[in-house]
């Protein structure tokens, strides 16, 4: 930073000038794409970012996405350094490589704002993420219950997808090989190319507008403001150690420990999360890039409003992990879960620590699951399809009030699939969504419920399920209850009896089979009034 110091409204006009920016990708990208994922629930995430890799503006998308996205531009800078070129386009999804998930597809575009071109390297980078319904593997929707990484679809480290404005059609070529429905992956990826390239404009304009040197300077601005605020916020926290533990449960009955030593000691925080259990052999771990990303969210939280989010939040915290734990996954790791489920619970675990140190401000649990479900053309099936969503849950209660219903909360940011979307392009009736009353936990202020939804599949269909709290509801908060836990059950016919599945399952249902899902509710806030 300059000696000048900060220009208040400098500041405030440039993060909703990135932020715009990041806006502007996701606006294209959800009007180009072509599966009801992206389209109509909006799983993807946009976001812009300095020569050096670090976060400068994101839209209002998924935590989890914007969270992580850093590593993956990082890990483009750390392939192909130098030799990028205007015009170029780099896609990548391995969780050992800049990923998270194998659904996750995130497309790096350089931005060059200076003629020198490529002798100058980029000023900037814009960057999106989707979830793709699927990515190969033996499940559709690759979400299925793997126990290696080699189970769960195709693995693509840093590659280039466009190359000075063309598509590299033999790389395009390579990923639809292995989609179960390639028309539709053609046009998500083609979708996320669309959002790189109106990211470049937005940000030539941006330059043209203000000058080159004037983006670059509020870009480190914007940082360093960001950074002194969490600072702030971090040194207003009172001095200590605490520790905090949950599990996540496991398909075998099983669970699994995630456990975090939260250090404040003046303007040093430190979260530990080296104690908890080792990898496991199922879907639930996590890649080092989920654990930043739950860190990342649960920061901002405290920071004030109107705080511009970018790389400062966590520029002065520390992040230690165990490689080869649940929360620090490696190769040959199954992971597929670990972007939804663990990161959940890696926030759980988070603001249960956080409400050590200030109880009067952090709110109970919500529902810790984005109970997953992915399903595609079975056995004699019609024709090819894939689909993948996740579902609204209770949030937990806080000091100022009862928590929200039927809401997608913390690390995912998505909608539901609307009906006439899903009855349209799926072999599927919904029977009926409704909120599941009285799943919140009691409380002084009374927890969120959960939903229940029913599916009936049209035709042979391969359900996978991925959710977790259904042993245990969310905790509640100051002695409130805990909310209602989740569960789905599947029969092979309406009226016909009920099977449970467990917490990550893959099964086979004939034409006419229902699947019903029911969401945890969010924990209680203090305890209940006689």
């Amino acid at each position: 930073m300059s000696g000048r110091g900060f220009d208040p409204l400098r500041i405030e006009v440039f993060a909703q000038l990135f932020s715009a920016l990041a806006e502007e990708m996701g606006a294209a990208l959800e009007r180009s794409a072509f599966s009801p994922n992206i389209v109509e629930r909006r799983d993807f995430s946009c976001a812009v970012f300095d020569s050096n890799g670090r976060m400068i503006g994101q839209a209002a998308h998924l935590p989890v996405h914007l969270g992580s996205q850093p590593r993956s531009v990082e890990a483009v800078i750390k392939r192909y350094g130098g030799t990028l070129e205007p015009g170029d386009a780099v896609l990548l999804n391995d969780p050992f490589a800049g990923g998270t998930h194998l659904p996750d597809l995130t497309l790096v575009t350089p931005v060059f704002l200076r003629r020198a071109g490529r002798a100058d390297g980029p000023q900037l980078f814009v960057c999106s993420r989707a979830h793709h319904a699927d990515i190969g593997g033996p499940y559709p929707g690759s979400m299925g219950p793997a126990e290696d990484i080699h189970s769960e679809g195709l693995r693509l480290p840093p590659i280039h997808l466009v190359r000075a404005g063309e598509i590299d059609t033999a790389v395009l070529d390579l990923v639809l090989a292995n989609a179960r429905v390639p028309d539709e992956r053609r046009g998500d990826l083609l979708a996320q190319v669309a959002a790189g390239r109106r990211g470049v404009l937005s940000a030539e304009r941006l330059a043209q507008d203000h000058g080159v040197s004037a983006v670059l300077a509020a870009a480190a601005d914007q940082i360093e403001w960001t950074r002194r605020l969490a600072a702030a916020a971090i040194e207003a926290l009172p001095d200590g150690r605490v520790r905090q533990a949950d599990a996540l449960e496991l398909p075998d009955g099983s669970s699994v420990p995630i456990v975090l030593e939260l250090e404040v000691a003046g303007p040093r925080l430190c979260f530990d999360f080296s104690a908890s259990g080792d990898a496991v052999a199922a879907p639930f771990n996590a890649p080092r890039p989920v654990a930043e990303a739950a860190v990342f969210y649960g920061l901002r939280l405290l920071l004030p409003e109107g705080t511009p989010t970018n790389a400062g939040v966590v520029a002065d915290v520390e992040l230690v992990t165990r490689p080869g734990s649940v929360v620090d996954a490696r190769y040959p790791a199954a992971v597929a879960a670990g972007n939804v489920e663990t990161s959940q619970r890696l926030v759980d675990v988070i603001l249960q620590a956080l409400g050590q140190l200030l109880p009067e401000r952090v709110p109970a649990c919500s529902a810790g699951t984005m109970s997953n479900l992915s399903f595609g053309s079975g056995r004699g099936a019609a024709h090819a399809f894939t689909h993948y969503e996740t579902h609204a849950g209770g949030i937990g209660a806080g000091p100022g009030g009862p928590g929200a219903s039927g809401m997608h909360g913390h690390m995912t940011n998505t909608r539901n699939t609307p009906v006439e979307a899903a009855e349209r392009a799926l072999p599927v009736r919904l029977l009926g969504l409704d909120l599941r009353r009285g799943s919140g936990g009691a409380g002084r202020h009374v927890g969120g419920d959960g939903i229940l939804k029913r599916l009936q599949f049209r035709e042979p269909t391969r359900v996978g399920w991925l959710g977790t709290r259904a042993a245990s509801g969310p905790p509640g908060a100051r002695d409130g209850a805990a909310g209602e836990p989740g569960s789905a059950r599947v029969r092979e016919r309406a009226g016909g009896r009920a099977r449970r599945l467990p917490g990550g399952a893959s099964v086979e249902l004939p034409a006419g089979g229902v699947l019903e899902i029911r969401t945890p509710g969010g924990g209680g806030y203090g305890r209940p009034r006689a």
